[in-house]
């Protein structure tokens, strides 16, 4: 299997997406071939830098160019034809790859997709799906940004997406879905979502357990919350500021005295277990559900770890042919109706 890896995108690249290039190797030197796109030069000095061998598993691909995160995403994606990410996307379209990991530009990355790899039959636009920690469990949150404004059908779609996603890539045997919404009545929301439950609740190929309040979220009632991107993006970035904050208050309680410092220790070990089930590098990225090969988002500050993990997940991602299992499951909402035969 090859992932292909752009090497130049990311605050932190190339040094910590090489080191989590060399740590996905190590754990899968039987099956894993990587491609590092991106300045030859550049990368070989990293590699050399922090003392990683890029062997037989490694490819480089050389290139000229790299979109920075203040570009605009179209006009970047049509300018910088010799970026990392524009070949690396190419490269996956025309086939010399199975994957695509990057930490570059979420709009470029969105965009680029669309437009080179392109999507799957049903698709209009791909949808950026998170896996978020939970109290209960984690669970996928999509849209997390990528489409602002949706109608009901992508809404319904990114269920089908979702709901495929947690089964063939978390294991899951039937995700449970549910919609954002301001209460859990069927009669709440805007016209939008009414539409879009309706949908969902007569999808006989979902396990769709209704509306979820904002509030159930975090707690990890539903393996899947469908949202459009805005309000996902605002669920996003509130959870992961509201985890910092409250992590950071229960450190300062267990420094304020001596006391509080030899409780600290008593509780350490269950506090650090705390931490890893809210660490986001634990999963790596964020698919790009809906492209008609797999792409993974990792979070533009990834350190080693997250870019290991990322290439993991995008593992998953082929080799449980998820692409293939939703398109067969979009496929089956433009079939019509028994009643839309007689």
């Amino acid at each position: 299997m090859k992932i292909i890896l752009d090497a130049m995108g990311g605050d932190n690249a190339p040094d910590e997406i090489v080191k989590g290039a060399a740590q996905a190797v190590a754990e899968n030197r039987d099956n894993l071939t990587l491609a590092l796109v991106g300045n030859e030069e550049i990368i070989r000095a990293s590699a050399a830098k922090q003392n990683i061998a890029l062997d037989e598993h490694f490819e480089i691909v050389n290139t000229t160019q790299t979109i920075e995160m203040c570009d605009e995403p179209a006009k970047a994606i049509r300018t910088k034809k010799d970026s990392s990410m524009v070949v690396g996307l190419r490269m996956l379209a025309e086939g010399k790859g199975d994957a695509f990991v990057s930490a570059g530009s979420t709009g470029a990355l969105h965009v680029g997709a669309s437009l080179i790899v392109r999507t799957i039959k049903g698709v209009k636009r791909p949808a950026l799906a998170t896996i978020i920690p939970g109290g209960k469990k984690p669970y996928l949150l999509m849209d997390c940004g990528a489409n602002v404004e949706c109608r009901a059908p992508m809404l319904h779609a990114f269920g089908v997406m979702g709901s495929a996603y947690m089964n063939k890539v978390m294991g899951i045997a039937v995700p449970d879905v549910a919609l954002v919404n301001n209460g859990a009545e069927e009669s709440k929301g805007t016209p939008l979502y009414k539409e879009a439950h309706q949908l969902l609740k007569a999808d006989p190929n979902l396990h769709f357990i209704g509306n979820i309040e904002p509030r159930d979220v975090p707690d990890g009632n539903a393996d899947v919350v469908v949202c459009d991107g805005f309000t996902g993006n605002v669920i996003l970035k509130l959870t992961e500021g509201l985890a910092k904050t409250l992590l950071g208050m229960v450190k300062e309680v267990f420094l304020k005295g001596l006391t509080t410092k030899l409780a600290y220790l008593l509780v350490k070990d269950g506090f650090k277990d705390v931490k890893k089930k809210m660490d986001s590098e634990e999963y790596g990225g964020a698919p790009l559900l809906g492209t008609a090969r797999p792409v993974i988002k990792a979070h533009g500050s990834s350190k080693a770890k997250a870019i290991k993990n990322a290439i993991r997940q995008a593992r998953l991602c082929v080799e449980s042919d998820l692409v293939g299992t939703m398109t067969e499951a979009l496929a089956a909402l433009e079939q019509p109706k028994p009643e839309e035969n007689a």
